[in-house]
């Protein structure tokens, strides 16, 4: 099957112009001036003249809670597993699932199983192994052999520190889980990051810079989320940047105004994320910890911080698109995902020109939204 989007305005995320491009078994084939009458012999092909429209790569979400998340309010506050309907909806093509608190009624084995389901239904689907704690639930046994092993496994986490909720382990313990994720991660030439949970607690990213200081633990392997809990922590995070790590924000509705002054003080670019905590629960807790309330977080929230971005804080559309495409492929080391670039996987969104809404879907090739209407569902949607 051949799918020629032709006229459309290519954002790679850098500016490209007005290209065509040509897609074929799952991957971008050509990009540039494409004769489409050649094409005509082709019986099986299918044209969107994507004219006034932007062609964007797919957005890569690091952090999913594709098995659902919570219960910090009792079994009744499980929030549900993920649906591809909703991932789809929301531009994602890749998603990186992780457990979260509870890594004791949630098991690894089953966020690997939603993974490969997910995969089957269409999108690319990656895990982080382990949980909040230290130990950290594994596969294998062992973090390093679940990176090196288990194809799905990118790195580490999501490990928890600055939390009421954490293991509160040492610094040492983290490195040992860190130092390990690293090494499974040059032996199978993946990512082998440890992605970390950051509470609200008063020694914020203190930890973190203990492990690049008293244990050389490279920064490119730390990737810490949640960032923007106080205007302390998000302070710290800027400075975290500068020495290389990777720092995520966690969509809500103030997103765009911390990228705005995330940038305005001069946090570098490249190294920051946006994801969207899907699925996940976000209690809200009183003075004294105990939870007074909770909600669940949503992937369309991401991309329309990003737009937000745009069109509030007057952000190029280049540089807002690569928080969450190339910037996510670059920290999780996903060689094929992130640019529009002849080779590279066919995740392609397409959008309104002037609002920036998601028109059309393409994971993998295939189209899974078409003008706003999900043509792909779930296997039980």
């Amino acid at each position: 099957m051949f799918t020629l989007i032709k006229n459309g305005e290519v954002y790679a995320p850098h500016p490209l112009g007005i290209q065509s491009i040509l897609v074929c078994g799952g991957s971008i084939v050509q990009i540039g001036d494409i004769d489409e009458g050649e094409l005509r012999g082709i019986s099986n092909i299918d044209v969107i003249d994507a004219a006034g429209m932007i062609v964007s790569p797919g957005i890569i979400d690091p952090h999913v809670h594709l098995i659902g998340g919570g219960g910090e309010g009792g079994f009744a506050t499980r929030t549900p597993e993920i649906q591809l309907s909703s991932i789809i909806r929301a531009g994602v093509t890749t998603v990186v699932g992780c457990l979260g608190t509870d890594g004791t009624t949630r098991h690894m084995t089953s966020l690997l199983a939603k993974a490969r389901g997910l995969e089957e239904e269409g999108v690319t689907a990656y895990i982080y192994t382990g949980n909040y704690s230290v130990p950290t639930p594994t596969i294998t046994g062992s973090v390093k052999d679940d990176v090196i092993l288990i194809d799905k496994v990118v790195g580490a986490g999501e490990i928890a520190i600055a939390d009421s909720r954490s293991a509160q382990p040492s610094t040492h313990e983290v490195a040992k889980l860190v130092a390990e994720a690293r090494v499974g991660g040059l032996l199978s030439k993946k990512a082998g990051v440890t992605h970390f949970h950051v509470g609200i607690g008063t020694e914020r990213l203190g930890l973190l810079r203990s492990l690049m200081k008293d244990y050389e633990i490279p920064p490119a392997n730390i990737y810490a989320t949640h960032v923007t809990r106080t205007q302390e922590l998000f302070d710290e995070a800027v400075e975290l940047s500068h020495a290389g790590a990777y720092v995520d924000i966690t969509a809500d509705e103030k997103t765009a105004e911390w990228i705005a002054y995330y940038k305005s003080n001069g946090g570098a670019l490249s190294q920051l994320t946006v994801s969207s905590d899907g699925n996940g629960s976000l209690p809200v807790f009183d003075e004294k910890g105990e939870m007074v309330g909770f909600g669940v977080a949503t992937q369309e929230m991401l991309f329309n911080q990003v737009v937000q971005s745009v069109k509030h804080y007057g952000m190029d559309l280049s540089e807002a698109l690569a928080l969450v495409t190339s910037n996510t492929a670059k920290a999780l080391r996903l060689g094929n995902k992130g640019h529009v670039k002849e080779g590279m996987d066919a995740d392609l969104i397409i959008l309104d020109q002037e609002t920036l809404d998601i028109k059309h879907v393409f994971a993998k090739g295939q189209h899974m939204l078409s003008d706003q209407e999900i043509i792909v569902k779930g296997t039980f949607e």
